[in-house]
């Protein structure tokens, strides 16, 4: 099993690296957690300048008030060896391969050795992990690893360790406390786990109001940042009070859009829908039901298969799906249910091999994949011309790749709310920029930016470098543009 992790990590850090070397990141999310967590290994909060930016030109925002993620001061120390986004890319591929080692404990003691492999590479080629290794990098990626290892200790029957691993999954992100109020709930209809169980669903239902109403705030954050559930009501008591006593209305909105209904078939049918049969499956059912009931437009990233909320759950999922096989097996005796329970483990494994081409890791195996675009040279002399510690707006592909020696904000036209502009701006008039509505739009704003006096530093290729010799922070940090 360590020769399956170590082969998981090598082929998430590859599918990581490869797309940061040809410039196929983004500055949401890579640069924002760069930029945090250099501030932790500088013995300082986790600010970044890509979030505060949008509030006061050069400004830096702390993560904690965007999520409360205090875990992720454990990678500080990693920064002091390699200071730059690739450190984040590495870091979540082992996260994501180490989480093998826990799964196979787990599933060696329920089902045995054989079936430990078979979900163990299940899991290693499964699409949540593939496009969460493909979205950069994001606090999920220490999720897996905590939950298989939380399922591992109560299997083992270790209760203080099994709390533990809950409190751990608490320090990842606010919404945690739903994860683990779920299992929580699950626990209260397992006889000896019912104490654990009542400690879970207070402790992670009290960690989510705390988190989101006083620690949140109290870091500059808004509690209400994320509500994205309006068409249940406008706080959490509407909300709950509609969705318990209108079901209909919930099926609906599970069933709208469509991109929902397919997301929960891609996570339960490959594991033959065996979680449903496990009182655990409650923990992610809980968080994953957290997306799929938003139905605010704002929320339809996470409906799909891509970024990294699904990561979030995918652990949970296997180690529930062997708990409902063990309990099929218990519940319905016969040669028939064994001979089920034998090849389930197979079956799995074999619908996720089929499923993985689809998805991020199925681009490892296209040779063109590997490939730098045409407009790699010029987008690499464009970066080079901007200088060391100033503060740019850069374009989405480029700005990870200059964040451990600049500034970087996202590049977006001038709004009332957010008139002032960086003293340095990286263009790319070809690519389509997540702030701009179309190319035209891109052009223009470098247009207005020419006529506001910036001057031309670097243009060819799509790619243009301006500089504002009259920029007050520009001044301030001493960086002029080149004459």
């Amino acid at each position: 099993m360590g020769a399956l992790g170590a082969l998981a990590f090598l082929a998430y850090s590859l599918l990581g690296l490869v797309k940061f070397a040809t410039l196929r990141t983004g500055i949401y999310d890579l640069v924002i957690f760069d930029q945090g967590i250099r501030g932790y290994a500088n013995f300082e909060l986790p600010m970044s300048y890509a979030k505060g930016n949008w509030q006061e030109l050069g400004s830096a925002f702390s993560l904690l008030g965007d999520h409360f993620s205090p875990i992720l001061v454990l990678l500080a120390p990693l920064y002091w060896i390699h200071d730059g986004p690739e450190t984040l890319i590495v870091v979540q591929a082992a996260l994501f391969a180490l989480a093998v080692l826990p799964l196979w404990v787990y599933v060696r003691r329920q089902l045995g050795a054989e079936a430990a492999y078979l979900l163990g590479t299940a899991y290693a080629l499964s699409w949540p992990v593939a496009e969460a290794v493909n979205f950069h990098f994001h606090e999920y990626a220490f999720v897996p690893l905590l939950t298989g290892i939380l399922f591992e200790r109560l299997q083992a029957g270790h209760r203080g360790h099994a709390l533990a691993a809950a409190a751990a999954l608490l320090l990842v992100k606010e919404d945690l406390g739903i994860f683990v109020a779920g299992l929580g709930v699950g626990l209260l209809f397992i006889s000896r786990w019912r104490r654990i169980g009542t400690l879970m669903v207070v402790g992670g239902a009290g960690f989510l109001l705390l988190a989101s109403h006083v620690i949140i705030p109290a870091s500059g954050g808004d509690p209400d940042r994320y509500w994205y559930f309006n068409g249940w009501g406008r706080t959490p008591g509407e909300a709950i009070e509609r969705i318990v006593t209108r079901p209909q209305e919930v099926l609906s909105v599970l069933a709208t859009p469509d991109t929902k209904v397919w997301t929960i078939l891609l996570l339960f049918a490959p594991l033959l829908f065996l979680p449903l049969l496990s009182p655990y499956a409650l923990a992610p059912v809980a968080l994953l039901a957290e997306r799929m009931l938003a139905t605010d437009p704002g929320a339809a990233g996470w409906w799909g298969t891509r970024y990294h909320y699904n990561a979030a759950i995918i652990m949970a999922l296997f180690c529930a799906a062997v708990d409902g096989a063990t309990r099929l097996r218990r519940m319905i005796k016969g040669r028939r249910v064994r001979q089920f329970t034998r090849s389930w483990a197979a079956v799995t494994a074999i619908v996720t091999l089929g499923i993985m081409p689809f998805f991020a890791l199925g681009d490892l195996l296209k040779p063109s994949w590997y490939q730098a675009g045409p407009r790699f040279a010029m987008a690499t002399e464009a970066m080079r011309r901007v200088p060391d510690g100033v503060l740019v707006e850069a374009a989405n592909a480029l700005g990870p790749n200059i964040s451990a020696r600049a500034k970087v904000v996202a590049w977006a036209a001038k709004t009332a709310e957010r008139p002032a502009r960086a003293p340095w701006i990286l263009a790319d008039l070809r690519d389509r920029q997540p702030h701009f509505d179309s190319l035209q739009d891109q052009v223009a704003d470098v247009e207005r930016l020419r006529r506001r006096g910036y001057r031309e530093v670097f243009a060819r290729d799509g790619y243009v470098v301006l500089c504002d010799p009259s920029s007050v922070y520009q001044l301030a940090q001493d960086k002029l543009c080149p004459k």
